[in-house]
């Protein structure tokens, strides 16, 4: 196969070139390749590695009226997206152990339509199921700092995580961590009386999170363990980050696209739908985010796709209502929206930097020898979101309305229109 003439975007640059693809895998990247097969006139359009998205939940098995691996991954596939490594928990059973991680992924395999990995966790009363986790495969685990919402997925005190970091230090995997401090989160709940909007905002204010990841910094460097900061929400937590790199503490971060688009005034607009944890910031964050990606000191962009019923988002009472944007359809053509990162950059944050980071093998880049994992698109069109657009299992959206650009004309996920997904297992970590 040949994909001929398109604008070839990658962390390095765009180029106009033809892809060469044997066997689901791409052998050049050059001009006027010689052709011997099919060929997609790319003439026109972007050609972008496929999106990565690290950070889903597609809650299977146990809870597909909330969403399906078949109806999240089609999602992706629409919005450019190859490859997703779906968490732990918000599926029944959570992915804890050896037994309940094969369930999840003879789900996976028979219903993805794109590539995947999972994640493990780490709870308290799991430690000696890490190891049988990262010999069936796992990209790493996750671990809560602070309540999660689903109750077989417990938080973990410093003791827990320090033995945790401990042996997966050991095993060479990596720990992802949701940073928000327990006990601020609590004591602020007391000090709120009302059940709104902007009340559950007060409730986890963004010194919870700063001081989560500042602990979380002690450990890595105490114990060696690669950490991993998922939906920072504030530029404080962020750049608490890239100083503990500068210092050598193997740690990363990602944002999301709704901490990029939303702050806390929007909370009352959008109403349940927008609720998530953490919640939104301010403008001042928003922007200092921005800024961050641009400059490639914050590396990554993903979904954070936490999906429910509608009926679990409605109500007057924020702090009972179900925590979780649905969003991973939309997350490529919002941020090419917006303006403010170039093409290249987006290539970055959304496939390349998250590949090298998680060691996604043959992901992430298009050159030779990677997987031909493509995303046409014509950005010539501008759009909007849609709720009958949306693939999800429940249709809806906290980004309905917000302005998208890019229309995917096709996704190949190795070379082949997305139809049956490979499980990538955990490997060697950059």
């Amino acid at each position: 196969m040949i994909v001929r003439g398109g604008w070839v975007v990658t962390a390095r640059g765009v180029d106009r070139a033809d892809i060469a693809i044997t066997d689901g895998r791409i052998t050049a990247v050059g001009q006027d390749l010689a052709a011997d097969g099919e060929e997609i006139n790319a003439s026109g359009l972007h050609i972008f590695p496929g999106g990565i998205d690290s950070h889903v939940h597609f809650n299977e098995p146990g809870r597909t009226e909330w969403e399906t691996i078949a109806d999240g991954s089609a999602a992706l596939a629409a919005g450019g997206y190859t490859t997703f490594v779906d968490m732990p928990l918000n599926c029944r059973p959570v992915t804890v152990a050896g037994g309940p991680f094969d369930l999840k992924l003879q789900a996976a395999t028979r219903s993805s339509r794109v590539d995947f990995g999972l994640w493990g966790g780490l709870v308290p009363g799991n430690l000696d199921h890490i190891e049988e986790l990262v010999g069936r495969g796992v990209i790493g685990f996750k671990a809560f700092m602070c309540a999660s919402g689903i109750e077989e997925f417990p938080a973990c005190n410093k003791h827990v995580l320090r033995e945790g970091m401990h042996r997966i230090a050991a095993l060479g995997s990596t720990l992802l961590l949701h940073a928000e401090d327990q006990e601020i989160v609590e004591r602020q709940a007391h000090k709120v009386h009302g059940n709104g909007a902007r009340d559950f905002v007060r409730s986890r204010p963004p010194e919870a999170e700063v001081d989560a990841i500042f602990r979380a910094i002690e450990l890595g460097a105490e114990t060696g363990c690669r950490l991993h900061i998922v939906h920072v929400s504030t530029v404080v937590g962020a750049e608490l980050v890239r100083e503990a790199q500068e210092r050598g503490v193997d740690i990363s971060a990602e944002t999301c696209p709704h901490y990029l688009l939303y702050v806390e005034e929007d909370l009352e607009r959008l109403g349940g739908v927008g609720k998530c944890a953490p919640p939104f910031r301010t403008a001042h964050d928003r922007d200092g985010l921005w800024h961050m990606l641009s400059e490639g000191t914050l590396p990554m962009v993903v979904s954070d796709h936490s999906p429910s019923t509608l009926e679990l988002k409605r109500g007057q009472d924020f702090f009972h209502m179900w925590g979780g944007v649905s969003g991973c359809q939309s997350t490529r053509q919002l941020l090419l929206a917006q303006g403010r990162l170039d093409e290249s950059r987006i290539a970055a944050i959304t496939a390349t930097n998250i590949a090298q980071r998680f060691g996604l093998a043959g992901k992430g880049d298009i050159a030779p020898g990677f997987d031909a994992d493509l995303w046409i698109a014509d950005l010539s069109h501008h759009d909007l979101v849609r709720r009958e657009d949306l693939f999800y299992r429940n249709q809806f959206s906290a980004h309905e309305g917000q302005r998208i650009r890019g229309r995917t004309v096709r996704t190949l996920v190795r070379g082949e229109d997305p139809g049956r997904g490979r499980f990538i297992r955990g490997g060697a970590r950059s």
